[in-house]
């Protein structure tokens, strides 16, 4: 009998593609790697996500894109570039649950088989502090709120790993060479996080 092979779908922006840390070295691929260390069965990560997308843009690409029709485990980490772009957190809402119903939908309709991610703090970062930002760390915590909330709604996890990012004011030994998006060293912690959800998933 041959052993099925897992596979996971991470959907989201430049925190999931490891924006200026090396593709291997971001928060997917570590997890994979971390689970296989655990003895199962992974295969790569397939990511859809690209710098820059708001919840809009990645709903649009899955909609026009022909992905497998289900994975074993989905994770979705978006909104920050809604956030950054000063979109409306209803338009947010409304993208982000259908993203979720999407997510559920890779999932094989399995929602405890679907992880969201929050949204990391940029606002603590030394990029931002050459520019005006506003309520930037409180816009963030409203739109996690809005991530979590539906994920509460539909049963799924929700891994808040926004009060790692913010640690970043203080050690910048988190932050990528951009002085904006993560090290190796954060997407590590994101990692755990999502390795210990899947995995306790899979011992059920």
């Amino acid at each position: 009998m041959s052993t099925h092979i897992n596979s996971l779908l991470c959907l989201g922006d430049s925190y999931t593609i490891g924006e200026s840390v090396p593709l291997h070295a971001g928060f997917p691929y570590q997890t994979i790697q971390l689970l296989r260390k655990k003895g199962l069965h992974f295969h790569a990560p397939e990511i859809v996500a690209q710098t820059g997308w708001t919840s809009f843009e990645l709903a649009d690409h899955i909609l026009n894109q022909q992905l497998e029709t289900s994975y074993d485990f989905v994770s979705l980490l978006i909104g920050v570039n809604n956030q950054y772009r000063g979109l409306p957190i209803k338009g947010f809402e409304n993208d982000f649950e259908f993203l979720l119903k999407k997510a559920i939908h890779f999932a094989g309709g399995n929602s405890k088989h679907v992880v969201v991610i929050s949204i990391p703090d940029w606002s603590v970062t030394p990029f931002a502090s050459k520019r005006s930002i506003g309520n930037a760390s409180k816009e963030i915590d409203d739109f996690n709120l809005v991530c979590q909330n539906f994920a509460t709604k539909y049963q799924c996890h929700f891994i808040n790993i926004t009060p790692q990012t913010r640690l970043a004011k203080n050690d910048i030994s988190l932050l990528a060479g951009d002085q904006l998006h993560y090290s190796v060293k954060s997407h590590s912690v994101w990692a755990a996080e999502l390795t210990n959800t899947i995995s306790l998933q899979l011992s059920k």
